[in-house]
This record gives C-alpha cells, structure tokens and sequence, in this order.
C-alpha cells in the first residue's frame, strides 16, 4: 500500500460518526451545565476541549471538524452571558471563540493524523504478517499448482483480489497453472509485454468487472519465470492500485517459489538420470564380461573346424566361416559394450605419452584392412605436426571407429579422407566421406549410445562407434561433432590438446 494514499477507517466517513459526535457534544453541554456555577468559564472550555479530542481519536478528522464547531457553538449559546442566546456582550469572547475553535480543530486534526498513522501501521503489520504467513507456506509448496492456489487464497480472503499465475511453454507462450475463474478475464497481449519487458504493466479501465488490472512480471534472480495477474473484484474496484507496492512484493516472492521448483525439478532429473546411466552402465559391463569368454570359445571352435582333419566339405568349410565371421562381430560388439561401460564408469587409466598422430592413424588403417580394402585412403597431415599428448590405445581405437563407420555408409570405391590440422592450442583431426552424410536433425544425437543415423538399416552396427569415440575424446579435454560436407558425404571432427610438446633434439 502506498504511504501517500489514505488508509481507509470504517469511522472516518460513517455516518454513525457523525451522530456520536452530536451525541458526544450534548452529553458535554449536559455535564457542564450544573457545573457552571463551580466552574469558570475557561475550565468549561477544557471540557469541550476533550470532547474535540476524544471524537478525533476515536472517529477521525471530519466529525472532528463537527466537534470543534459544534463545541464553539454551544459552549456561546449555553455558556456565555447572555446565556440561550448568541449574542456576546464582552468582545473579549470573541478571541475567547477563536482560540477555542483553532485550538479545537487542530487539536482534531493532531489526533485525527495519530489515528490515522496507527491504522496505518497496524495495516501494514497485518499485511506483512499475512506476507510472511504466505511466503511461508511458498516454502513448502510441492508443485506450481500449490504456488498457485496459495496465492489465490491468500489475495482473494485479505484483498479482495482475483489473481491467476501464467507460466511459459516449451515456445514461450503462457499459460495458466490452473483453470481460470470464469469471472476473470486475461487480457493475452498485456501479459506478454510484461514478461517480455520485466515491467508491470497496469490496465483499470475495466477494473471491477474482472478484468486483470495488473499484470506483474515474476522477476526471479536468474530470469522472468511468468506472470502473475490481478484482478479486484466489484468491492473494492482500486484495490490493485492501492495495493501496488505490496503487490510487488507478492509478485517476487512467487517468483522465487517458482525458480525454486523449476531448480528442484532439475536436480531430481539429473538425479534419476545418474542413478539410471550408472545402473546401465553396471548392466552392460556385468552382461559384455560375462559373455566374453564364451564367444572367445565359439571363435576357437569355428577356427578348428575349418583345421579339422580330414577337410570339411566346401558347404560346411563356408558354415565355419560364417559362424566365425559372426561370432567375431559379436566379440567386437561386447567389446564395444565393455569399453562403453567402463569409460562411464570413469574406470580407464588414460596413458598419455608424446607422440606422432600419423603413426597411430597408420596402425589403425593396418588394423582395418579388410575393411578399407575397397576404399580409397587419403591422409593429410601438414609436415609441422607437433607431437600430441594421448594415449595410443584408446585414440587408434577412435580412428578405428570412424575409419569403419566412414567404410559402411561410403560407395565402394569412393574416397575416404584424413586431415589434420593446428587450431589455437588444439590439433584437429578430420575423417571424412562421400556417403550419404548424416540426418540433419540428428548431427548432435548421433554421439549418445545406441542412437543411429538410419534407425532401421542393413548396414550392421548398434550406434556405440561415436559415443565410444566422444567418451575417448572427453577424456582427454577435446571435443568431437559431426557435420555434412558441401559437396556431398561427411565429415567427423575431433581435438585434442596441443599443449607443449617436449624439445626434440636432432642426432649429430
């Protein structure tokens, strides 16, 4: 509430007031009248002094205006020779009448103000009692429904407001927490441009008809969270007016309730998300541990068939094969599953050593042989590339990944790239393609773990090559992301830190 504007009293404009203090300077007249003849003058004067006084504290400045005139008026007509007239003999009581009536109303107005001012401030000390009692409750809100409905009870039982919480969607467009009131109305526009701008912004020209006067930002410390709107009911159409600063106040409060819940909701998220990637990982690692050594058994006995003496049949020599073939891809897989688990598990030992990056980017094209065999390979590498920091094993393993990744999806035949490169403290390195590329929507997503460019493809694989990769890159502070080629195919991207690489001295 604004100091500046009047507290309203139910006694300072009823009329009952009026009428008491009539009564009041009767009963005075009544109870001085047998005192005359014991009294002077000047105490009886003191009487209706105290009348004046007691009306202003009790009834407020305007029936202690009638008082003080009244007052004057019956202490001449009753009191002053001649008595029961108003005519005065002695022209010194006509100083007597003035003194009497400024002393009397400002006498008045000096307790009509205390009154005021102590209506005021027990105004006020209730309104922050009920402030702190809502906050309060805010506290132990669970949900934004229980925000709300605390809110609207709150204004609609101590200020005859109505009040309704809008919250932004996943597009920015607010929208109500709770079915709105049918007597309140929302005016969409209003609502937007507060919480665009972080200002109030006010509408009375409906107010009292259920209109939404007020339109509050919830500015919380991070950012705007909704926005919050007033609207007084037919009582009392000024109460969003009057009520301005308190409402401000209201209206931050919320927003920290808000931003509170949101940053509750994120952390049980995370939370859940932990508890489910940590029990995934725990899964995987049991189950790929767990079937290494039977699939290493089943690549031994596909080897022996096809050395078993005498010969196999050419039908059953091409079974052998095949069974090993599978049974190898299926090694591969688990692998790729342990690995997935224990980089997650933050179980790998990273051992960096200073090295050329070419000598691993040759191994891993040895490694692959078969594979690359119908592909073109060309590397890149400027002549200056200063040795890089990593661990081998783990790094070939990414080469190795892309490498394979880039022969699957590439037409036979088709060239398969290497370039590297040194960019601001970092060496990056780029395979890339002249496939088909990757799905525009999916450049991000392909990296996490069982996610596929073409979820339904011949082209074997379960979508762990690339987040295997991106956990090696991680792991050794670089970064790794997927993009199209202009002119066709793609291109997988990596770095690694370049640091400060150990002096190298030539032999004499």
């Amino acid at each position: 509430m604004n100091a500046d504007s009047p507290v309203p009293s139910p006694r300072s404009d009823s009329p009952k007031g009026y009428g008491w203090t009539l009564i009041a300077c009767v009963i005075t007249t009544l109870v001085a009248t047998p005192l005359r003849e014991h009294l002077a003058l000047t105490n009886i004067v003191m009487l209706f002094l105290l009348t004046v006084l007691l009306v202003a504290v009790r009834f407020g400045r305007g029936p202690a205006v009638l008082a003080a005139f009244l007052s004057v008026a019956l202490f001449d007509f009753f009191f002053v020779p001649p008595r029961l007239s108003f005519t005065v003999n002695d022209v010194q009581y006509l100083v007597t009448f003035a003194v009497m009536l400024a002393v009397a109303l400002i006498t008045g107005q000096l307790a009509a103000g205390l009154r005021r001012q102590a209506d005021s401030a027990s105004l006020k000390e209730q309104q922050t009692r009920a402030l702190y009692e809502m906050a309060r409750d805010l506290a132990g809100a669970l949900t934004i429904g229980q925000v709300s409905e605390i809110v609207r009870r709150f204004l609609h039982d101590g200020f005859a407001l109505d009040a309704a919480l809008l919250l932004p969607d996943e597009q920015d467009n607010l929208k109500p927490i709770a079915q709105l009131d049918s007597r309140l109305h929302i005016e969409q526009r209003f609502a937007l441009i507060a919480f665009d701008q972080g200002e109030p912004v006010e509408d009375y020209s409906l107010s009292g008809y259920g209109y939404g006067a007020g339109y509050f930002p919830l500015k919380a410390p991070m950012k705007v969270r909704g926005v919050i709107v007033f609207a007084p009911n037919s009582q009392n159409p000024h109460a969003v007016r009057e009520q301005k600063p308190l409402l401000a106040t209201l209206s931050s409060v919320v927003a920290i309730a808000v931003e509170r819940l949101h940053y509750v909701e994120v952390a049980q998220s995370t939370q859940v998300q932990i508890v489910s990637e940590r029990l995934r990982s725990s899964i995987l690692s049991a189950l790929s541990h767990d079937l290494r050594t039977p699939l290493t058994a089943l690549v031994g006995l596909a080897d022996s068939l096809a050395l078993a003496k005498p010969p196999l049949s050419a039908e059953a020599m091409e079974t052998a094969e095949a069974l090993r073939e599978q049974a190898l891809r299926l090694s591969s897989l688990v692998g790729n599953l342990l690995d997935m688990a224990r980089l997650h598990a933050g179980r790998v030992t990273l051992r960096k050593e200073w090295q050329l990056i070419e000598e691993v980017i040759g191994a891993s094209i040895q490694i692959l042989g078969r594979s690359l065999a119908n592909h073109q390979i060309r590397v890149a590498l400027p002549k200056d590339m200063p040795l890089v920091e990593f661990d081998a094993v783990l790094i070939e393993r990414v080469f190795c990944n892309l490498l394979e990744n880039a022969a699957k999806y590439a037409p036979p035949d088709s060239l398969i790239e290497i370039a590297g490169n040194v960019k601001g403290g970092y060496v990056e390195v780029s395979i890339c393609d002249q496939g088909p590329g990757f799905p525009p929507d999916k450049q991000h997503a392909l990296f996490e773990m069982f996610v596929r460019g073409v979820p339904e493809s011949a082209t074997p694989g379960v979508g762990l090559g690339l987040a295997i990769c991106r956990a090696i890159v991680d792991a050794h502070g670089g970064k790794i992301y997927a993009a199209n080629r202009p002119e066709g195919g793609a291109c997988v991207t990596f770095t690694l830190p370049s640091g400060t690489p150990p002096t190298v001295e030539e032999e004499s």
